[in-house]
């Protein structure tokens, strides 16, 4: 827990990206109009959860006026109302709802965290800047030492997990197998799961429905029994 804590009071000052660095300053002194009265973030966003988890989920990036202005990753935005209600109802969360910092929110058994940790313009960091945030990742996956199982929000999460695994000298199928919704993917060490990304552009559209999001979080249940009844 205090080197969890230590490395994201580290990470919560990191200026490397330029451009996301002017973006997500942009975005907190502007807002968004229904936001106007409240104070954002502004700054990168640590992972959040339970620092003894043995499910880590790994989403893309901050949302502008999501984790951006509150702070906690997937919080204050649609795409984190789906994960939170999911990780409920998959026994991962006391409470189903995300909406800012100090709101009760607990993880049981699960973290969440991004490989891009700045909200990128258009939802879109470059190549260099996820290379330039993988360190944050990195040491992210050391100290959570429990991890049995990964769960990957979109094919960017997926391309960075399976990068991060073998980083890490774990084995990764060669070739890698096609991102999915639904695939699952064995490796030397955590098993690897597949969702399509619960942006609006998902569900608004149908290609993601919460049964399809729910299916991906029972298959990590069932693979880790609950350990803290």
């Amino acid at each position: 827990m205090a080197s969890l804590h230590a490395l994201n009071d580290h990470l919560v000052s990191c200026r490397r990206c330029p451009r996301l660095v002017a973006w997500r300053e942009r975005i907190a002194a502007e807002k968004r109009a229904s936001f106007a009265g409240e104070e954002y973030w502004g700054r990168p966003v640590p992972g959040f959860g339970d620092p003894e988890a043995r499910l880590l989920v790994v989403g893309l990036a901050p949302a502008a006026h999501g984790a951006n202005r509150t702070g906690r990753m997937f919080t204050g935005d649609r795409s984190g109302d789906w994960l939170y209600r999911a990780l409920f109802r998959a026994g991962f969360a006391n409470q189903p709802t995300s909406e800012h910092r100090r709101d009760g929110l607990r993880l049981r058994d699960a973290y969440v965290t991004a490989p891009v940790r700045c909200a990128p313009p258009a939802n879109k960091p470059t190549g260099g800047e996820r290379e330039a945030c993988r360190s944050w990742l990195d040491r992210e996956y050391e100290l959570l030492d429990r991890i049995q199982v990964v769960v990957c929000l979109g094919g960017i999460a997926y391309e960075e997990v399976m990068c991060l695994l073998g980083r890490h000298g774990i084995e990764v199928p060669r070739p890698r197998p096609r991102f999915g919704h639904g695939a699952d993917v064995s490796t030397g060490g955590p098993a690897v799961l597949c969702s399509y990304h619960p942006s609006q552009q998902n569900t608004f559209t149908g290609r993601l429905t919460e049964s399809m999001f729910d299916g991906v979080f029972a298959a990590a249940r069932e693979r880790l029994p609950p350990a803290f009844e």
